[in-house]
């Protein structure tokens, strides 16, 4: 066998996510690294002198608690104008991203969680791991913005 032909074979064998860079996914690859836990969908608060970004125990009005999936996430930008999308090429700049985000630990060179989805099959896991916004978090629709910062949970570490 050529080398190129066991080069080939071997990445074959290889998860996408391992040997594939987050600016070169399809679409559908993308997509699937997100594990749903619902993290990234909770309220933020920056401190206008400092910068430092504080993330609330308050989740977006329109994430479903139950399923932790939006419930507008085909128009999620246009109805959420501070809904922040997450493209290949701008990950870097979102350190508030939760440490176990695939998105964040891809880019960083470490594995998924053994709970990741794409790991296990299914999202059991990770719920049982207590890795999703539902045991945690308080939906937004009655929650005034000016009082969002009652819920702090914690500050994000600096870059």
């Amino acid at each position: 066998m050529k080398k190129t032909e066991k080069k080939r074979e071997h990445q074959a064998d290889v998860p996408f996510w391992e040997n594939t860079p987050l600016s070169r996914m399809t679409r559908k690859q993308w997509e699937s690294l997100c594990d749903g836990c619902g993290l990234c969908c909770m309220e933020k608060l920056e401190d206008a002198d400092t910068g430092v970004i504080y993330v609330t125990s308050v989740a977006c009005r329109y994430l479903d608690l139950e399923s932790c999936r939006c419930r507008i996430y085909e128009n999620r930008t246009y109805i959420n104008d501070v809904c922040v999308e997450l493209m290949p090429g701008s990950v870097e700049h979102y350190h508030w991203l939760p440490e176990t985000c695939a998105y964040r630990r891809i880019l960083a060179g470490k594995p998924l969680p053994s709970w990741h989805p794409l790991i296990c099959g299914s999202a059991k896991q990770m719920k049982k791991a207590g890795a999703t916004a539902s045991d945690r978090a308080i939906s937004g629709e009655s929650i005034h913005p000016d009082d969002l910062y009652r819920f702090i949970d914690y500050e994000v570490p600096s870059k």
